[in-house]
Parts: C-alpha cells; structure tokens; sequence
C-alpha cells in the first residue's frame, strides 16, 4: 500500500526549529517536532499530565517522535512543548494569564508563547489562522504550574 502524499505546512522557529507536516488526504497525518533538550525533566513529566484535553474544540493529534512532553492539535497544528530552556531577561512582550508568566514573540505567521521565570520552560506556538494566541493560554495553565519559579517575572 502506498504511503500517503506529504505536503511542507509550516515551518515555525523554536529553539532546534520545528517543521510542521501534514498529510494530504482524508486524515493528516502525525504532526513532526523536534523534542526539547530538557524534556526528560521531573517537572516537564508532571506538566505532561496536565495538557488540555482539547484546544480549539479538537482532541490532541498524533506527533512524531511520540512523546509525552510534547502534544499538537488542530490544523494548522498548535504545538505545545515542554522542556525548552528558560528564558532570560527580554524587551519582548510579557503577559500575565492566570499567575502564570508568559513572553509571546511574533513568527511572521504566528506566535510563539513561552513561559517566563519558569525552568524549564513550555513553549506553545500557535498559528495566526487561530486568532489571538493569547486566548489560548488559559488551557496551559494547569501545566505550567508544575514548573519550578526562577527570579523573572513580568512585572
């Protein structure tokens, strides 16, 4: 049997970069990510436990490698990983939802979400087809909350 076509979707930075996959056809197929240098991090494990069960009313999509730490939904996917490096001091913008710190940088054709004055670090990237990225947080609050504080916050 023939594997099914692929088409490139997206290509999106984030930290080793990120290409997203998606198969012609009647389903798509598993969304590709590159899994994060610290995913095997205690609190990245606990994180994993609280991922939404759905995001823009859809049920998380297969990924390849498979990995916990990491979860997509949608099409155009929305990424979701734990286990980035934790970021540092930055000029970009910082918003606060739920307690939960986050900076959020423009992609060109999305935005990417990172958590801030937590380590490690989740990082959800979300697709300008989605609307405002910022909606969105609330579902990942629960996650990252199971990350340990470093000494940044936004305020």
């Amino acid at each position: 049997m023939p594997s099914s076509p692929r088409r490139r979707a997206r290509l999106l930075p984030g930290g080793l970069g990120l290409l997203v996959l998606v198969a012609l056809g009647a389903c798509a197929g598993p969304v590709e990510v590159a899994i994060p240098a610290q995913a095997e991090a205690p609190a990245c494990a606990a994180a994993s436990e609280h991922w939404p069960a759905e995001i823009l009313g859809e049920a998380p999509t297969q990924t390849e490698p498979s990995d916990p730490t990491v979860i997509a939904w949608a099409d155009p996917a929305v990424i979701a990983r734990c286990g980035m490096p934790a970021l540092g001091p930055t000029e970009n913008q910082c918003i606060v939802v739920d307690g939960i710190d986050w900076v959020a940088e423009d992609l060109g054709d999305g935005t990417k979400l990172t958590t801030f004055g937590r380590e490690p670090a989740i990082e959800v990237l979300v697709p300008d087809e989605h609307g405002p990225a910022p909606l969105l947080l609330p579902a990942f609050s629960e996650a990252a909350e199971q990350l340990p504080t470093n000494d940044y916050s936004c305020s």
